[in-house]
């Protein structure tokens, strides 16, 4: 499987985050300087509650000063704090957030709301080739954070590693964990002795009405980036929707923001899917390692 091979990638199954949609007046945030935390009261509908006992899916009004109306998963550090809930009860909680991770606490119902219908979709990745077996996204030219003209072809020889994300995705350990886990592998292949300068990370942002080339640009230079070893794409929504298909990334949008899972993908020097991590978290380590592999391999 050659470059095309991230075309073609149906691997692991997703870890569905999301980061999406509606509107409460609740008062600036409350810092707290002695731990450099940030505080923020809210409002939302209990959509989900997961096997873990540790999370829980709302769809809670705005935030004031922090983030629009979403429907989106939030974390407890103890399982009781969610005891007795049920999907479509209303609630009241407070949105504990550091430079790393957010928590909910303080969580009290306070009546109970008709359940949604539930859509089903099916995002299978998938394999779609032209008669000559060549998919016509690799030639295709994205947009990168310079307004420079991209396409998928131009990165032959080099190692990769692709991602897809929004800038306005208000959550630490969600988009932000993506960025970060970019920024700490790159400072980590930049400092080796003699490591190899044949790699590249893609950032491709599905917010494509949102997330222009300036946009990428002054969010690109929050994480230090390096243009030589990390661009950020854009393209027309119907060119970005058809890739993060076939690589198996599945997003939906709600209101300005959307829904999605994980996929941090490696491709080698000669064009083949090495791995993919279908995960969040801290795995700029795992990154480096792969990338020195996939930057060893020969290209055909």
């Amino acid at each position: 499987m050659e470059i095309r091979g991230l075309l073609s990638i149906a691997l692991l199954s997703c870890l569905l985050i999301s980061c999406g949609e509606k509107s409460d007046e609740s008062g600036p945030p409350l810092h707290n300087r002695a731990t450099e935390r940030r505080m923020f009261m809210a409002k939302g509908v209990v959509k989900e509650l997961k096997a873990d006992r540790r999370t829980v899916i709302i769809r809670h009004e705005s935030i004031s000063n922090y983030m629009a109306a979403m429907t989106m998963p939030f974390r407890v550090r103890e399982p009781s704090e969610l005891a007795g809930l049920q999907p479509g009860d209303s609630i009241s909680f407070c949105i504990q957030v550091t430079d790393s991770e957010s928590w909910i606490e303080q969580i009290s119902k306070t009546g109970t709301s008709p359940p949604d219908v539930v859509r089903a979709t099916d995002q299978q990745g998938g394999e779609i080739r032209s008669p000559h077996g060549q998919h016509p996204l690799l030639d295709y030219k994205f947009t990168n954070e310079l307004g420079q003209a991209v396409s998928l072809n131009q990165f032959q020889g080099q190692a990769l590693a692709v991602t897809f994300f929004f800038t306005r995705c208000p959550l630490p350990e969600y988009c932000p964990r993506l960025s970060q886990n970019f920024q700490e592998a790159s400072r980590k292949l930049n400092s080796m002795t003699g490591a190899p300068t044949n790699w590249h990370f893609l950032s491709v942002s599905f917010d494509t009405e949102f997330d222009t080339p300036s946009v990428l640009k002054a969010y690109a230079a929050k994480y230090q980036y390096d243009p030589n070893h990390w661009s950020f794409l854009t393209g027309p929504s119907d060119k970005i929707s058809e890739l993060a298909r076939l690589c198996d990334v599945s997003f939906e949008r709600e209101g300005g923001f959307y829904n999605h899972n994980f996929r941090t993908l490696i491709i080698d020097a000669a064009g083949d899917l090495q791995m993919a991590f279908p995960v969040g978290g801290n795995i700029s380590d795992g990154i480096v390692e792969e990338i020195l592999k996939a930057a060893a391999v020969r290209h055909r």
